[in-house]
């Protein structure tokens, strides 16, 4: 019985299968690709864990708990299964002015709030909307964020102490001399072993071997070189429940109100967006109400126990992807090894360099950024190739959501813009002498204007036929349009009949008392907007 309940709450809210057995079952073989997977995503989730809390002013422990966390819940219920999620830098720099006003206290409750805002997106399956996302976008937003881990890394080339946070990749010193030499020649070594490690054999993650044959190399020389502990101690215990310290009261809600809601849809779409791209590479499709619903209860859960809150991380997703990771196991392994580490792995994980790091992403920026994109730019529209750069330049500038919204304003006006400047009729006259206006293209808000151009009222004869079985009805602007063309027409005291259109558009219309010819081939599509006989005023719903 508990089951048919859960199954049918999950078809209402068309959730997918929440199993994560994969179709061939697990084997040993299986197993162990999935296990090292994620304990190659655990080790890169450290670094960037601790980096994330510094650039948010907070604890590193509150960085590696929402790492835990987040990523252990989206694993378990998560909508793609080979999705990595964690502590990111979208979020982390939206909570730093959080955190110097107001506290950490704040940060935990917005944390939570964040994560109920998600689940209630999730259960309206808002989270559909992001196919609204064109195809240049998402080319811009795979390219900038491919050059975002990169100048990410860049911090790891610079003398520990002398880049503050708020400086960003330009700030800091550089290493010079023969600490840049060592760093560059583990970096490439790194980068040499993933590339050559698939040619041998697959029996281990190709970033595992390199992280493990570089480790292996300084700490048996012993070379002076940085280390995972050099950022910060990673030692710690389990996280434990915590009810954020906060008044109930109106301000409270007025302060955390406003940060949760940034931190919600920017937490979604990078999430979603890499959905998309994980499913592209895996061949999976669906579960973007899934995801947002996953990513809030891991938010709430990771607020009410001291983290930071997270959403997906492409890059290391990519890193579980390449890996071999293509089940929940890999992720929820991720998760127990990066709990391990804190608890008792600490002293071994801290002597890591950070040069094997760094070549493990450099290797994911390379396999992250579209490089065919570069060759297709030529061959697509002007405004598609000026999405991609436009996307690729804000996420570099600004954050990864702010682009997407910014890519899909603008190909959502090119869209507009180019639909616009279709519209046109062809004329022609019938045996009765009545003129014929054969309208095609979309009538919209673009194309309203033009539409009533295309008439002459003073010139026609006495009967005019307005045919729209080529055209589409799409707005209230476009029911406006033909009402003015229509009382034009009445005006000089001659007759206008309106010819295919759809159900809604001939009950508007006749109660506006125009004559709406009805006919056994008129299209089916609805228009989404309701007119007041009234006041003849058209609203949307």
């Amino acid at each position: 019985m508990p089951r048919a309940i859960l199954a049918s709450f999950a078809k209402r809210l068309a959730i997918p299968d929440l199993r994560w057995m994969p179709d061939e079952g697990f084997s040993p073989s299986r197993v162990r690709i999935e296990l090292l997977s994620g304990l190659t995503v655990a080790l890169a989730l450290v670094p960037e864990a601790v980096a994330f809390a510094f650039v948010a002013g907070v604890n590193p422990l509150v960085g590696l708990y929402a790492a835990f966390m987040v990523g252990l819940i989206t694993a378990l219920i998560g909508g793609r299964p080979g999705m990595i999620s964690g502590a990111t830098g979208a979020l982390a720099v939206v909570m730093v002015a959080l955190v110097a006003q107001h506290g950490v206290e704040y940060l935990f409750a917005t944390v939570v709030l964040m994560g109920l805002l998600q689940i209630v997106f999730g259960v309206m399956q808002w989270g559909k909307f992001i196919r609204l996302v064109p195809h240049p976008v998402m080319l811009g937003f795979v390219n900038g964020l491919a050059i975002v881990i990169f100048l990410a890394q860049l911090g790891q080339f610079k003398v520990p102490g002398s880049m503050a946070a708020s400086e960003g990749f330009l700030g800091g010193e550089w290493l010079s001399g023969e600490p840049m030499m060592l760093m560059l020649g583990l970096v490439g070594l790194t980068m040499a072993i993933i590339w050559v490690m698939p040619r041998l054999t697959r029996f281990v993650p190709a970033p595992l071997a390199g992280i493990g044959v570089v480790a292996g190399l300084v700490i048996f020389m012993g070379l002076d070189v940085p280390r995972v502990g050099d950022l910060a101690s990673i030692k710690g215990g389990l996280p434990a429940f915590h009810i954020p310290m906060v008044p109930l009261s109106w301000e409270t809600l007025e302060i955390i109100l406003p940060y949760s809601i940034i931190l919600a849809a920017i937490g979604l779409i990078e999430s979603l967006l890499t959905l998309n791209l994980v499913g592209e590479m895996t061949g999976k499709r669906g579960g973007a109400s899934q995801e947002c619903i996953a990513q809030g209860l891991a938010n709430t859960a990771t607020g009410l126990f001291g983290g930071m809150g997270g959403c997906a991380m492409i890059g290391q997703s990519m890193i579980n992807v390449k890996s071999g990771g293509r089940t929940r196991l890999a992720g929820i392994a991720a998760a127990v090894f990066l709990l391990l580490f804190i608890l008792v792995g600490a002293p071994v994980i801290e002597q890591i360099p950070l040069a094997a790091l760094v070549g493990v992403m450099f290797m994911v920026v390379i396999g992250t950024f579209a490089w065919n994109s570069l060759t297709i730019m030529a061959r697509v529209p002007l405004m598609d190739a000026f999405v991609t750069v436009l996307v690729t330049v804000v996420t570099v500038m600004e954050d990864l959501a702010f682009a997407v919204v910014v890519g899909v304003i603008v190909s959502a006006l090119a869209y507009a813009w180019n639909n616009a400047r279709r519209i046109h009729a062809v004329k022609e006259m019938d045996d009765n002498g009545a003129r014929i206006y054969r309208v095609q293209g979309p009538l919209f808000f673009g194309s309203s204007e033009g539409f009533v151009e295309l008439f002459d009222p003073k010139d026609d004869p006495a009967c005019v036929i307005v045919d729209f079985a080529d055209s589409r009805v799409v707005d209230q602007s476009a029911l406006q349009a033909i009402e003015a063309v229509a009382s034009k027409y009445q005006a000089q005291g001659k007759e206008i009949q309106l010819r295919h259109l759809s159900r809604d558009c001939h009950k508007l219309l006749n109660k506006a008392g125009h004559l709406v010819v009805d006919s056994d081939d008129d299209p089916d599509y609805a228009l989404a907007v309701n007119y007041s006989v009234r006041t003849g005023i058209l609203g949307g719903h």
